[in-house]
């Protein structure tokens, strides 16, 4: 069978539930996952929302504070939408019954925390679960509305596009690429099948399992921003990747991110020998922006050769720690580490990406009808560095401004007939007996991981750029030759969504010959404003091929 809905949402977390609540007044929504429903990097993140709600703040300062740690690419217009309808976006989830930590008698009523490169105290929270407790009360709204169905162990393949020429009488001027929808695989059946749409919303999150140490949950592989390009859409920026300063190091723990709160609140990082080092680094101090701590604490790494450094807030009341980070001090107790006594091994960890799939300020790709909100696009807001806590911020705001665009093309797109397409496929390789090469799958997978890190990690070089962009197109190629004798499977397309996402990652560090936010080159180690100040944007290029998992007379596909 094929699906039919107003809407597909691609993605569950805080930007497509936000989208698709707000969608269901005016038509169907489909919400497709490839894990379980929770199984996102919202759900996954402790600090909070940045927003102007203190007494002390003002809209002009949360601006400026974006801007200096986009340095230089974020567009001013877009930043000055965010911040102002921040506010509106937060009353809406406390209307919905998400609770967030409160203030002391006679002080505002939010308890409102400070994270680094911020110049006031505006951090709403939830203890240190914040993306926890959004995620379980919009997933609930979302299941009570019957308007909305969501898909979960359902995976997307490619995006259905048509091209339509557009014509001024008889002359045709120019092809439009029009996105009609996408192919779905249903992982636990291996049946493919078509989900048909009005509109397509992208909300696939980061990539940051392309890296060997990450923050990000295992869902986190890119797929939103392959399948854009695959598709023929423009991404920008995909250089910017941003390294988390502090993630936990013990071999036990797994992706686990200690939050930036926790410098908010007074951690200071420190060397195995007890020496406070951020002081040489930045007037700021612990609290400077993610890429200038994420340098410091590598530097310090490969001065001493140790193998990570520590974050020190045992000096803070012990009861305080155990209220403020209850999710944190249970964890690291677990692991036999007590924060309020110990200070708490950490390393930078790859976080966010910066860049993404280009977008307007209605969320709208450079594809008709395809929209990307949250992580996997590049709306301006960033820059070259995002400020702490303002992803779940875009998230919202964007989620509210493509459903108000939406809405008022609905109508119009009714009126077009959606396209016939063969109702449910088969994969063109199911019958291949080949099983034995799933080691490809885990062999390459561990590599381009490696490769990302030792490569293309915080600090970068023309010759290991240069040297990463080699061992890629191997491995693309590997994955091309083989994977006509693999049967489909979720962990195949993600490693082909994974290894294309890092390619084209190494491709934007490579075209950029400057250091600027979270992109350093050794080679090029200063700012250059007269050729660089401007995004790196890539598109498909028309020779380049794909293996497509479906078999090939499934006509209507990607283009």
């Amino acid at each position: 069978m094929d699906y039919r809905f107003d809407y597909l949402v691609i993605g569950s977390g805080i930007a497509g539930l936000s989208f698709a609540l707000k969608a269901a007044r005016t038509g169907t929504v489909a919400i497709v996952t490839k894990k379980d429903k929770l199984e996102t990097s919202t759900n996954y993140a402790q600090g909070g929302i940045a927003s102007v709600l203190g007494p002390d703040d003002s809209f002009q300062l949360h601006i400026q504070d974006t801007l200096t740690s986009g340095d230089g690419l974020c567009h001013e217009d877009v930043v000055d939408m965010v911040v102002r309808c921040g506010p509106e976006r937060i009353q809406e989830l406390v209307s919905m019954g998400v609770f967030f930590n409160q203030g002391s008698a006679g002080t505002p009523a939010f308890d409102l925390g400070r994270e680094g490169g911020h110049s006031r105290n505006r951090i709403i929270h939830a203890h240190d679960l914040t993306g926890q407790a959004v995620e379980k009360v919009l997933i609930a709204t979302a299941e009570a509305d019957p308007n909305i169905e969501i898909f979960e162990n359902h995976l997307v393949l490619d995006l259905i596009t048509q091209h339509q020429s557009i014509k001024a009488g008889s002359i045709s001027l120019q092809q439009q690429n029009i996105c009609r929808g996408a192919y779905v695989l249903r992982s636990e059946t291996g049946e493919i099948y078509s989900f048909l749409a009005n509109a397509v919303l992208l909300c696939t999150g980061g990539a940051g399992k392309a890296y060997l140490y990450t923050s990000n949950p295992d869902v986190a592989t890119g797929d939103g921003l392959a399948i854009a390009y695959r598709a023929g859409a423009e991404l920008a920026n995909l250089e910017f990747v941003q390294f988390h300063p502090t993630c936990l190091y013990h071999p036990l723990a797994k992706n686990f991110l200690i939050s930036e709160a926790v410098r908010g609140e007074g951690g200071r990082l420190i060397d195995k020998r007890g020496r406070a080092f951020m002081g040489a680094y930045h007037p700021l101090k612990d609290l400077a922006f993610r890429d200038i701590v994420a340098r410091a604490i590598d530097t310090e790494m490969k001065k001493t050769g140790d193998d990570c450094v520590f974050l020190d807030i045992s000096h803070r009341d012990a009861d305080f720690l155990r209220t403020r980070f209850p999710n944190i001090h249970q964890k690291c107790l677990s692991l036999g580490i007590d924060i309020t006594r110990d200070p708490i091994p950490v390393v930078p960890a790859a976080h966010y990406m910066c860049g993404g799939i280009l977008t307007d300020k209605k969320g709208r790709s450079s594809i008709e009808n395809l929209y990307a909100i949250g992580e996997c696009a590049c709306t301006g807001l960033h820059g070259a560095n995002r400020l702490a806590s303002n992803s779940l911020l875009e998230a919202m705001v964007y989620a509210h401004k493509a459903a108000q665009d939406c809405a008022d093309q609905l109508d119009g797109w009714r009126s077009r007939t959606l396209p016939e397409v063969p109702h449910c496929f088969r994969s063109r390789n199911e019958n291949s007996s080949l099983l034995s090469e799933m080691v490809l799958i885990t062999h390459n997978w561990d590599i381009i991981r490696r490769l990302m890190w030792n490569y293309v990690g915080i600090v970068r070089t023309d010759k290991r750029l240069a040297l990463a962009q080699a061992h890629m197109a191997q491995i693309r190629m590997e994955i091309r030759e083989h994977m006509p004798h693999i049967p489909v499977n979720a962990d195949l397309i993600e490693l082909q969504n994974l290894a294309l996402v890092a390619e084209l990652i190494i491709r934007c560090a490579i075209e950029r010959k400057e250091s600027r936010g979270l992109h350093y080159n050794l080679d090029h180690p200063q700012k250059d404003d007269a050729n660089w100040l401007k995004d790196t944007v890539v598109v498909r290029r028309q020779t380049e091929e794909f293996v497509c998992a479906l078999q090939p007379n499934d006509a209507l596909g990607p283009q």
